[in-house]
């Protein structure tokens, strides 16, 4: 039997981007493939059970036409039974396929993801490990994960300035906190305003919170900004999003390979997905996801 994908449609990806195109993506993937379903679902659990019927007739490849949260949803079922995942970006951040060098524009990343599937092109990447669940991006908690609430409230401006309306307003009313950080290396107790531990780079469309990340090196590169103040995360922001955060006084850095955040009930986001409130264990799981990318 030849290569068996299926194309996991989320229609309303970036405020119904991902429907817009669907029809056009999957004519450029059939002459990749042999056999293409289109999984078009309107619901996590509805999306879950046509991936597992296509699983169940044999799936190599999972390929998402959607947002950070249609490939969460992908990073989560292909973990689990062993199923390459491919991306065509059509949401808000899609930091998950910026991370892995894919086009932002779907039709020219479907082309991409086509010529790839042709050439059998896949690699192992490092995925995140909750109790619960898989991410492959950044858990965050304290102030951005405040800020990734809000910006999932948010109605308008669509894109990354959604976040950084939510910074705006998350300023007014967070304050520094007492952490314990527990790592590989010992435990750190300190003030701070957010922790961030980077699969890969980016969160909140394109922020490099934590740009050394790399998804092959089995570890996390953890982001702490301690107690900045209002005023300092205000001077610290533009730097965000270049990297050159790093520089600040009140940042320091720190790789793990397992990372328990305890903190007075500061929310988590693991992908932009909400994963309630701290304490929040997670260990860096090496090569636990394939991905269809070009080379």
């Amino acid at each position: 039997m030849g290569l068996h994908a299926a194309l996991a449609v989320h229609p309303a990806s970036g405020r119904g981007a991902a429907a817009r195109v669907a029809e056009a993506v999957a004519a450029r993937l059939r002459p990749a493939v042999d056999r293409l379903d289109v999984l078009t679902a309107t619901s996590v659990e509805e999306s879950r059970a046509l991936m597992r019927s296509s699983h169940a007739e044999g799936l190599d490849v999972l390929i998402v036409l959607g947002g950070d949260g249609a490939a969460h949803q992908g990073v989560q079922f292909c973990a689990e039974h062993d199923v390459a995942l491919g991306l065509v970006p059509s949401g808000t951040g899609n930091d998950l396929a910026r991370a892995l060098g894919i086009p932002a524009d779907p039709r020219a990343a479907t082309d991409r993801l086509a010529r790839a599937l042709q050439a059998g092109h896949r690699r192992r990447i490092d995925l995140g490990r909750l109790a619960d669940a898989w991410f492959a991006t950044v858990l965050c908690s304290g102030f951005d994960a405040a800020v990734n609430a809000r910006a999932n409230r948010l109605r308008w401006p669509q894109g990354p300035r959604r976040y950084d309306v939510a910074i705006l307003a998350e300023l007014a009313a967070f304050r520094p906190r007492p952490i314990v950080l527990h790592t590989d290396e010992g435990t750190l107790e300190l003030e701070a305003t957010l922790v961030a531990a980077g699969n890969t780079p980016y969160y909140g469309g394109g922020i490099p919170v934590c740009p050394g990340a790399d998804p092959g090196d089995g570890l996390f590169d953890v982001t702490v900004i301690g107690s900045a103040g209002r005023f300092g995360l205000v001077r610290m922001l533009p730097g965000l999003r270049t990297g050159r955060h790093l520089g600040h006084p009140a940042v320091r850095t720190l790789r793990t390979r397992t990372l328990r955040v305890e903190a007075p009930g500061w929310p988590a986001y693991a992908d932009g997905e909400d994963q309630s409130r701290t304490p929040v264990e997670a260990t860096c799981v090496p090569s636990a996801l394939t991905v269809v990318v070009p080379r």
